[in-house]
């Protein structure tokens, strides 16, 4: 999308971030029940404190995406090891699906990761999440089973990583 703007998020629009990235896991039907998750996605605020927090701004100036950037050892970093950046929590507003959004979301955290130097990108993401998965392997991130993991009993997570080097 040419009319794409992709930013850090500003402390008055994170209350919305939140709210597209809840908005976005309950269209997909990819909100675990019971996990408590819906309340770390509507948490915008704590993301972009600790973590790196992007947002896709449209031509109209409307949010229409947002990712989560944490690098190894802090508070949002699930499975990466050092030289590595992660990324959680890639969202796109349900009425801006299919217009490319995720797919520049995922190219900011590579370009982000090339700034910094890191040899690998990491993520996981739940096994249903398909359409998800063919936009990963389409740029280039491969499966990592070895790091595959349970959060919660019954919820499986599988990663991927991208070779940057």
């Amino acid at each position: 999308m040419s009319d794409l703007e992709i930013r850090p998020a500003r402390p008055d629009e994170l209350t919305e971030v939140g709210q597209l990235t809840l908005a976005a896991y309950s269209a997909e039907r990819t909100l675990v029940d019971g996990a408590g998750y819906a309340t770390e996605l509507l948490d915008a605020a704590r993301r972009a404190e600790l973590a790196e927090l992007l947002v896709a701004v449209d031509g109209d100036g409307a949010l229409a995406g947002t990712v989560t950037i944490a690098r190894p050892g802090t508070e949002f970093a699930e499975l990466s090891h050092e030289g590595e950046l992660e990324f959680r929590m890639l969202a796109v507003r349900p009425s801006a699906a299919g217009r490319g959004i995720g797919e520049a979301l995922t190219r900011a955290v590579i370009a982000r990761a090339r700034e910094l130097g890191v040899a690998r990108v990491v993520l996981c993401s739940l096994v249903t999440m398909e359409r998800a998965h063919r936009l990963y392997e389409r740029l280039g991130f491969v499966r990592l089973p070895e790091r595959d993991w349970e959060p919660h009993p019954g919820v499986t997570l599988i990663a991927y990583g991208l070779e940057l080097t």
